[in-house]
């Protein structure tokens, strides 16, 4: 029975034998018992040769061995006016039992020691073992200690390596598939721990699409291979012929008909607003990228030759702060030419302003209210979306030409692949194509 009444200061709490003694209610005989039993082990303390009992969690244990049901036979609990005689409890049949930890009677020295914030238990039978193994448990702490946590090495690496020397947008989705999956998939691994099979557990939990899990593994590989120069792994896990990456694809874009193109170009006039307006003259009739509409400046629309000049972009990698820089590829760097009949809905200013927005351009929370007025003021079927006008004016260029070195200068591609596998889609049918071989060879 806990004695409350013995006086013990609140922040004490380690107690010796006559302490634990009093305040327990048990003799030091039982007490003693208790130290050698393997399972109440972890509630004492041994620091040279004086036994400590901890106060705390050893007050469940006696709280819990009280609660016990009595037994019949000869270890029947025996009860006294004032306490319960303990010692005879938890020796019988139905007591607490076992934790069947290692049966450490056999060592002579049985020691704890707290090292890394961790409590070790040290076993020996002489003091040249024990001391053996307090040499061998600090070395292999400091091997440990010497190891890298991946998280601060993954942010040492972006912070020094990469976010200076990449775009910010760029930037801003390394730094998001960091923070999104890989710390929490390896934050607390050291880097020299990371096995292929982590990698692959890592990208089947990732609920994504393909060029999702893409974007992280472009990352990570980044992290493993500056690893590899440093010294830190022999080879990159992210590697391994084992690891494999699948995935639903990701949706394509979808072009709009030529009917619905029709309507809109001819619906032009009716939008009211004179920067909605502009915007819908040159995203229908040109091959242009959202943040190229967006980056163009008054002096880069050649009126008198018809031509637009496509020399900056304006992103925005933190929503609706533009940054304005020169595109990403050489290839983007061109000039397309400007169609007659959206220059008539152009109202040219001052070279230096933005075509949209004046002195800085259009953030995408303008843009996306700027459809929303095309769409109520043109009474359009669908949804007004930038990235489609691109991809259509793409598909029927070609469809048009048949001339894809064109089609590919248009689009500002670095290679003819890139235009026909993701922005040249068919406008015609199965059964229509079966119909030209028909045709051909009957």
């Amino acid at each position: 029975m806990i004695n409350e009444s013995v006086f013990l200061p609140e922040h004490k709490m380690n107690l010796s034998l006559q302490e634990a003694e009093a305040y327990f209610g048990i003799d030091q005989a039982t007490l003693i018992s208790l130290l050698t039993r393997p399972e109440y082990r972890p509630f004492f303390l041994v620091v040279g040769n004086t036994a400590l009992v901890k106060r705390s969690p050893f007050e469940q244990v006696i709280q819990q061995i009280q609660s016990l049901p009595s037994c019949e036979g000869p270890y029947d609990m025996v009860q006294s006016s004032s306490n319960l005689n303990l010692e005879n409890r938890i020796n019988a049949p139905c007591a607490m039992p076992s934790l069947e930890l290692e049966d450490s009677m056999k060592y002579k020295i049985n020691r704890t020691i707290t090292i890394g914030n961790q409590q070790k238990w040290i076993r020996a039978d002489t003091e040249q073992e024990y001391a053996d193994k307090l040499r061998a448990l600090f070395s292999s702490f400091e091997a440990e200690q010497q190891k890298h946590l991946f998280s601060s090495y993954a942010w040492d690496w972006f912070n020094t390596y990469s976010k200076p020397n990449i775009a910010q947008c760029t930037a801003t989705n390394y730094q998001r598939q960091i923070t999104k999956y890989l710390i929490p998939s390896f934050g607390s691994h050291f880097v020299e721990d990371i096995t292929p099979q982590d990698v692959q557990t890592l990208f089947n939990n990732m609920d994504v699409k393909k060029a999702t899990k893409a974007k992280t593994r472009t990352v990570l590989n980044m992290i493993f291979q500056a690893a590899v120069e440093d010294g830190i792994i022999g080879s990159n896990p992210l590697l391994s012929r084992r690891v494999r990456i699948s995935g639903g694809s990701s949706k394509t874009i979808p072009v709009y008909s030529r009917e619905q193109m029709q309507y809109l170009v001819a619906h032009i006039g009716d939008v009211q607003n004179l920067n909605d307006r502009m915007f819908l003259a040159l995203s229908v009739y040109h091959p242009l990228r959202l943040e190229e509409v967006l980056g163009l400046k008054w002096e880069n629309i050649d009126l008198d030759h018809n031509i637009i000049q496509v020399r900056q972009v304006a992103t925005h990698p933190t929503r609706n702060f533009p940054e304005v820089k020169a595109p990403k590829t050489e290839s983007s760097v061109r000039d397309i030419g400007l169609c007659p009949d959206a220059a008539k809905h152009l109202v040219p200013q001052n070279g230096e302003l933005f075509v949209l927005g004046g002195d800085k351009p259009y953030s995408y929370t303008q843009v996306r209210k700027m459809c929303d007025r095309i769409r109520r003021d043109t009474n359009f079927d669908e949804k007004i979306t930038p990235s489609r006008f691109r991809t259509t004016v793409l598909t029927d260029m070609y469809a048009e030409t048949k001339d894809i070195k064109a089609t590919q200068e248009a689009a500002g591609h670095t290679t003819a692949a890139m235009t026909l596998q993701h922005y040249v889609k068919g406008r015609g049918t199965t059964h229509g194509i079966s119909l030209v071989i028909n045709n051909l060879y009957s």
